[in-house]
Order: structure tokens, then C-alpha cells, then sequence
């Protein structure tokens, strides 16, 4: 794997005098939040033990993780961390617990601890019976997720968030594995990892929650929102991360689909895409390397 020049790139994150507080670890599928001397790593969607499945199959492929691991190990050497999130679906079996991954997820936070000492995991749907593979100072957040500085919403994305994300600037997710799918006139196509930027509309992402929990509302969403939950509704930028798993596939965000708006909600995988408050049409979206691609909706013709 090549190696980047750590000295250019820490400098570019942190000494740069406008930084942006959440900024894409780029060429990784990593996002760096800071906040004075707070600067935490974002990481999802490893699914240490994949090669289970394949092997499954007939596809017998080595061990992955070291290479995960040392990816990850390059993102702490570069941003210095003082606190590391996994934002779910650390390991790859859903419910049960592979041999393989017995032995690779403890290694894998073993070694992980050895660099950062705060380490979080927000729960994905992937990760069940994750904390015994975990070291002692892994801590398991709710998987509705957690609020970062009291504006920064960060949650898996397969289950809907807490009511008290509804409150920030900003909402971070993964769970998508977000790709972009591109055919030329032979019909050859390529896949592509991307961030997604979008915007979410907070009413209407309160409404749907209300609805989940069996909230009926009176009057208007917000003002039954702050009454409840003493929170107050904003319009978030919705960040949707590409997977740290380089080798895993994704949805191409950018497919064709036939039929209305519900239709396209329906090929979204969790609640709080297909509730239609994320406005993907207008989404921006950008490779690992920060290259700026285009909305959603523009790159829809190339596929």
C-alpha cells in the first residue's frame, strides 16, 4: 500500500487557518471533526470477516483486516485523534459471531488501542454480540447514536436516530456504502466510492419519527418536538459516508429508477432515507479525493 507524506497532509488538517470542523481525510473514506483542542476520527462500515460470505461461495480470499488496520493506522498518524467513532458494522455477520471473527475484531481494536485510548462505536446492523470482541476501553453507544458537541448528529443509519439529532447542524451516517455508476456507450461501467452532502428538511424527518414512535402530533411538528422532547428542529446537512472497506460494494446513488418518489425512497436502505427528508436529488456528491462530481440527479444520465 503506498504511504502519503503524513508531514503535508497534518499540516494541511491542522494548522490550516480556516479549517472546516468536519473535513473528509482524504484519500480516505475518513472524516475529521475538530473543535479546539478535540479532534475525532470517523470511521464505518469496516465489516471485518466479509471473506466468511465468500468463502461461503467457493471464493477463498485472505484476511482482509490487516489491511483495514493499516489504512486505520494511517488516518491516526495523519489527524492525531484524541477520540476515534466507528460508526457502525465494525464486523460483517449480523447476528452471530464468525470463528474468524473471534480472532481478527480483538486484534483489531488490540491494536487500534495501542494508538488512540477513546474509542467509540455507534452500533450498525452488522454488529451484534460485538462487545465481547471489543477491549475494555471500547465503549458501545445507543444505536439511535450520539450528539457531537451538541450539534453534530452521528448514527449508523439502519435504525432511527434519537430525537435529540433532530437538534443539530449537522447529521453524519453511513450504512449506504454510497457509490456512483458510470457506462460508457459499450456499456462498460465502473463503480466508484463518493461522499454524500445533502440537506435534510428537519420537519419533515420529525414527523416521520413522531409517526415511529407512535407520537400523535397536535398542532405543529416542532412546537410537539419541543414539547416532548425540549428540542429544537433544524435543517441539517446530511454527510453519508463511503464505507472504510474499499472492497465491499455499494448502492450506486446515481441509478436510473423507474417510476415517482416513492418508488426512488423505496431503493434507499434505512428509515430516515426513505422517509423522503433527505433530499438526494440535489445532493452533492464527491470522490475520496475531494474531485466535486455533480448533484445526483445530473450524474443520473451516465448510468
Amino acid at each position: 500500500m503506498k504511504r502519503i507524506n503524513k508531514r503535508v497532509v497534518l499540516k494541511r488538517l491542522l494548522e490550516e487557518p480556516n479549517v472546516s470542523r468536519l473535513k473528509p481525510v482524504s484519500p480516505f473514506a475518513a472524516l475529521l471533526l475538530r473543535k479546539k483542542s478535540e479532534r475525532v476520527v470517523i470511521i464505518g462500515d469496516l465489516h471485518i470477516g466479509w471473506e466468511v460470505n465468500l468463502a461461503r461461495q467457493g471464493i477463498h480470499v485472505p484476511s482482509q483486516t490487516s489491511k483495514l488496520l493499516e489504512k486505520a493506522i494511517q488516518v491516526i498518524d495523519v489527524c492525531k485523534p484524541t477520540r476515534l467513532i466507528f460508526l457502525g458494522d465494525v464486523k460483517h455477520t449480523v447476528a452471530r459471531v464468525e470463528m474468524e471473527e473471534w480472532r481478527d475484531v480483538p486484534e483489531f481494536f488490540e491494536k487500534i488501542s495501542k494508538q488512540v485510548s477513546d474509542i467509540k462505536v455507534v452500533p450498525g446492523n452488522h454488529d451484534g454480540n460485538l462487545e465481547p470482541l471489543t477491549t475494555p476501553n471500547v465503549k458501545i453507544l445507543p444505536l439511535t447514536g450520539t450528539v457531537l458537541w451538541e450539534s453534530i448528529g452521528i448514527f449508523h443509519g439502519h435504525a432511527w436516530p434519537s430525537p435529540e439529532l433532530l437538534a443539530c447542524d449537522s447529521l453524519i451516517m453511513g450504512h449506504l456504502h454510497p457509490v456512483v455508476m458510470f457506462k460508457d456507450v459499450l456499456g462498460f461501467r465502473i463503480m466508484r466510492q463518493v461522499w454524500v452532502k445533502a440537506k435534510c428538511d428537519g420537519e419533515r424527518l420529525a414527523k416521520a419519527l413522531l409517526k415511529h414512535l407512535n407520537v400523535p402530533v397536535e398542532g405543529a411538528v416542532a412546537d410537539e418536538v419541543k414539547r416532548r422532547f425540549n428540542v429544537g428542529l433544524k435543517n441539517p446537512d446530511c454527510i453519508i459516508m463511503p464505507s472504510f472497506n474499499d472492497f465491499l460494494g455499494g448502492q450506486a446513488i446515481n441509478k436510473r429508477i423507474v417510476g415517482g418518489s416513492r418508488e426512488a425512497r423505496a431503493e434507499y436502505i434505512g428509515p430516515v432515507l426513505r422517509s423522503g427528508s433527505v433530499g438526494l436529488d440535489d445532493a452533492e456528491v464527491y470522490l475520496l479525493d475531494g474531485t466535486f462530481l455533480g448533484k445526483i440527479e445530473q450524474l443520473r444520465s451516465y448510468t
